[in-house]
This record gives C-alpha cells, structure tokens and sequence, in this order.
C-alpha cells in the first residue's frame, strides 16, 4: 500500500511521547492508542523488505504497552517509508526517523535547523551481564532469554553475558576484568549478586577507578529492594515479578545514570564489607534469614516468614549509636549517562580495530541477538501495520499489507553498524575457560560477606570499641529492631524510606523499641507498602538520618545481616561514602506516576 502525494500536517513527537494519528480517509481526532509514552520504547531499528522489487523502506518501534489486565506485553508498530522513486532515498528517511527517536529515546540533543544524521549517536554501550541461574526459584535464567536479551537487542546495546556458578563467583570475575573493555556491569538476579559486584571492585587494586564503574539491576531474584528503588526513581508504578524487571530494563534501554552512596561496614572482627541496601538485626534479619528455608517459595518465602517470626516475636537488648546529619542532603545534580545506544542498522559501518578481550567464563553472546522481525500481514492480524508516509506526511495507520503472498520484513543489510561495533551474529558458544583473576585465596572461601581490603577510610568512626567523638547520640533499650538503609525501598513493593535518594548522603536509621504488639507491626509493614508507616503515629518507631552509626548488641544471641546476607553476629560500625558508586538508573521520573 503507498501513498499519493497530498497534503498534510507534519507533526513532531510530543515531549515524552509519540504521537501516532491515521490520516486516511480522514484524521482521527483522538486515534486510538496513537500516544505511544516514550517510556514503553525499548528501541527501534530500520529493515527493508525481502522482496527485491520493494524500493519501500521500513523504521520498526517496539512498545512495552499494559495489556488490558494491567501486565506489559510486547508491541511493534511499523512504519513503511515510500515517498521517494528508489530503496535508497527511502531509506535515508526512514534512518532520519529511526535517529531521532533514539535521540528522543536517550534524551540526546536534536540539531535546530541542522541535518539529521547518524553521526549524532554515539556508539552502543558495551555491557557485561552477569545471571545468577538459581535466582527466582531457578527462573532468572529463563526469564533473561524471554525477556531481557531480547529487549536490549532491540535498543541496540552491545553485551556479553556469563552465569555465575556459585557463590563469590561474580566477585572473583570483577576483579580481574579489563574494565576499559566495558561501559557497565549489569547483574540479572536479586540483590545478592549486586553485593558481590560493588565488593570485587573495591576489592581491586585500582578500586578507586574501578568502582566508578556504572553498575545495574535486572531483578530476577526472590529480594529485589534495589529494583524496587530504581523503578520508584524512573517514575514506573510499583511492580513485582515480570513487571519488574520489565520496568528496570526498559530504563536500562534508555541510558543514564546517577552516583550512589556506598556504606562502609566494619565488622566484630574489624574485617571492612561494602553495602548499598541496608544493615539489619532484629525482626527483619530473622525474616531474611529464616526465610531461607522456603526459598523454593520464591517472594513469597518472605511473607511466609514474616508470620512466622511475628508469633514469636522477639526483643534484643542493644545499644545504637549515631552521628546525625547536621547538613541539609546535597540537591540533585544533573545525571550522568553511558554513552548511549543506537540502532545497530541506522549507522556507517567502520572497520573496528581489534580488542584482545579478557577470557570469561560461561560467556554466552557479547553480540547483539537476531530479532525476530514483524511480518506484513493480513487483514485478521490483531496489530495493524503503521506506514510512514512521506510524502507530505507524518504517520498513518494502515489495516492491512498489500497481500498475503509479500514477503515479510528482514534487517536492512544496506543500513550499516556504528564505528567499532561489531556485527550481529547468533549466540556464541559457550567458553570453558577459567576466569582471569587476581583474587586471593581467602576469596574463595564460601562466606558469603568476604572482607573487602580496598576502598576509601572511614574518617567519621573510631575504632570500634573506642569512645565515640563528641556529637553522637547513643540510645540503649529493648529493640524489636534496628534497620539502617540507603535508598528507598527494603523490598520491591516495601518503601522504607520514601524520601531516600541514590546519592543523598545519609544512611536512614529506624527502629522499633520493644513492646509494641505484633498487630501493629504489622500495620506497620502493611503500610510499608505504600511508604505511608509514618503517619500512622506509632510511639514505638524512631527515625534519625545519620551520616555514621555503631550498633552493639548486648543480647548473647541474634542475626546480623548486610544487604540480605548474615555476617558474624556481635558489634559492628558504618559510615556513609557519599557518591563513591555509579548506578544505571535511566531517566528519572515522577516517583509514583507512570511516566
């Protein structure tokens, strides 16, 4: 089906959404699903039909839109480009299209009144993905090929993707990356993986560059309080599963970045761990560590849990200390992004110089996958073609293909990749080569909060068991518990601290002092879920943002947990690292509101 030459508005995409309207027979006044936000675009790419009498070219985007029961599925509308007499012409304009929306996409600038070109995107990130197979009750892995890859191929990004084999795996492989190799390094799991991350690039000799390095999230574990954060940063409304994870990979697909506070924690035996969530003891580490056993259960392991150590509650005898922020937290600074992707078939190809890149094991692709490209269809498709008219136009929406017997749509072998990076290819095979590593021996061992012995001083706390300086505050009572936490949320659909940032500053201190009654704490983390606990005026709960901490308890017996995992019970200090990480975040948008 082409278009004839008339006459027609060219609209431009709103700010934060594309606006999609039929024009044939006549312009729709509201066009049904003609608002695409342009948070639900992963990417797009440009093909070109299989049929060489075709001279068409074709600019495909792919949605992320809520299905009618509230979960996202996948939505490609496809635009065909065929105002011009010859394949060429029309496909220079459906790679301006493509261009733009990935500028639009990556909130890079658009040129006034200039020439759109290629040249304006920079060259694809190179990510390391790192899947933890076992996570999500043994889903993770499956989850990351239905999902996941899929998605990042669609926007462009380059990857190499390894499973991790057992615990301190992903710690032992960080540390002996050539991290000048990579733009970020992406853990496809819960937040167990994260901590072992951030902990072998501290652990690293240059750690004080390698921890710059931007690090992210695709939750696919049973614990995903990070993703829960970076979803309520992107603006997305709480999710939980799929959702989830759908949610943080579309904000992947769109680059960004922000700086992320790291907590120092020092333990009983003056070994020194790194944390980016949260430092426990009391209730909440006995439903962590109890929850254990039903990991089988998935999330919901937690739940069953939570009964359980609500009747039998406990109180812990125990003294806090802490330094209180005395300074307003530092206002938000512009985010920072990775170089951002582009289309791996809008761009010239240029030979790439070659890179010796550091064996790794279980490696999987560190090539964009093949899609599988929307094929023109017939009247009874469920999703009508989208044309790109171009001659006079903007675009149109189309019920039908020219006929069933046209030839489907493949990848534009005309439309170049980006200068040095490489070409699309199946999977790789899978390699067995041991890991480059510098980790010790005592890295090896199966404690899963291995001391970390890199990293910056700790200029706020004293030795641990010295006096504390002048201007702390100590508290000594019966604790149900104490949690102290970075960002927001202590679970994905459990917001502690509803006004924490990445890179505020301050590690927030709660606790709840003992006999309050097992019906209200629940109520409490009941209204946890929506970060309303404050108001409901509970004598028992305490609050204090800190910039330091030391927590003693004078009980003989309890847990202690860092970001989920049980460390040696008995005292232990922290401090705040303002902005010593890097976090992949996406965009930010209106916390609570999908964008």
């Amino acid at each position: 089906m082409t278009a004839g030459p008339r006459r027609t508005e060219r609209r431009r995409p709103r700010t934060g959404a594309l606006h999609i309207q039929r024009l044939r027979p006549k312009p729709e006044a509201r066009p049904r699903g003609g608002l695409v936000p342009l948070a639900e675009v992963s990417g797009c790419c440009t093909l070109r039909s299989r049929s060489p009498s075709d001279s068409a070219a074709y600019f495909c985007v792919y949605t992320y839109p809520r299905g009618r029961r509230g979960g996202r599925r996948r939505v490609t509308r496809t635009f065909r480009a065929d105002g011009a007499g010859t394949y060429e012409e029309n496909r220079a304009e459906a790679q301006r299209w493509a261009t733009v929306l990935t500028c639009l996409l990556r909130g890079l600038p658009l040129p006034g009144d200039g020439e759109i070109t290629s040249h304006l995107l920079p060259r694809p990130p190179r990510l390391l993905l790192l899947v933890n197979p076992f996570g999500g009750r043994g889903l993770a892995w499956q989850w990351c090929k239905n999902h996941v890859l899929p998605m990042i191929s669609e926007a462009g990004l380059s990857f190499n993707l390894i499973q991790t084999e057992r615990q301190n795996h992903a710690r032992e492989l960080v540390q002996g990356l050539s991290l000048r190799e990579w733009d970020g390094i992406v853990t496809v799991s819960g937040d167990g993986l994260l901590y072992e991350v951030l902990n072998g690039l501290l652990d690293r000799p240059d750690w004080e560059e390698a921890v710059k390095t931007p690090v992210g999230i695709l939750p696919c574990g049973s614990g995903n309080a990070l993703a829960g954060a970076v979803n309520h940063h992107g603006g997305f409304e709480q999710a939980l599963g799929v959702d989830l994870l759908l949610h943080c990979a579309l904000l992947l697909c769109r680059g960004g970045c922000c700086p992320l506070d790291l907590l120092s924690v020092t333990l009983a035996s003056g070994s020194r761990c790194f944390s980016f969530l949260s430092v426990a003891w009391g209730f909440v580490s006995d439903v962590d560590i109890h929850s254990e056993r039903f990991r089988a259960l998935g999330s919901a392991r937690f739940t069953l849990s939570t009964v359980l150590s609500l009747a039998t509650l406990h109180t812990y005898r125990g003294r806090l200390s802490y330094l209180p922020a005395t300074v307003e937290p530092a206002s938000p600074t512009p985010a920072h992004g990775l170089p951002r992707a582009k289309s791996e078939l809008t761009l010239a190809p240029v030979p790439a110089p070659p890179v010796a890149h550091s064996p790794l094991h279980r490696s999987v692709s560190d090539l964009p996958l093949p899609l599988p490209q929307p094929a023109l269809t017939s009247p009874d498709s469920p999703e009508p073609l989208a044309i790109l008219a171009l001659n006079g136009g903007g675009p149109e929406l189309a019920g039908d293909w020219a006929g069933a017997g046209d030839a489907p749509l493949s990848p534009d072998p005309l439309l170049p990749s980006p200068p040095g990076s490489p070409k699309s290819a199946l999977l790789s095979p899978i390699n067995e080569g041991a890991p480059e590593t510098t980790a010790s021996p005592g890295l090896l061992s199966s404690d899963p909060v291995a001391a970390s012995t890199g990293g910056p001083p700790d200029d706020l706390l004293p030795p641990l068991g010295a006096p504390l300086p002048p201007g702390w505050v100590t508290l000594e009572e019966d604790f149900v518990l104490v949690l102290a936490i970075s960002p927001s949320h202590l679970g994905a659909d459990l917001v502690a601290a509803p006004h924490a940032r990445f890179d505020d500053g301050l590690v927030h201190l709660f606790w709840v002092r003992g006999g309050i009654s097992r019906a209200a704490l629940l109520r409490l983390f009941l209204a946890m879920e929506q970060g309303s606990h404050f108001s409901l005026g509970c004598p028992q709960l305490g609050y204090s943002a800190a910039r330091a901490f030391r927590l003693e308890p004078l009980t003989p017996r309890g847990v202690l947990t860092v970001d989920g995992e049980r460390v040696e019970y008995g005292p232990l200090q922290a401090q705040v690292h303002p902005r010593l990480g890097t976090l992949l975040t996406g965009p930010p948008g209106r916390p609570g509101r999908e964008p």
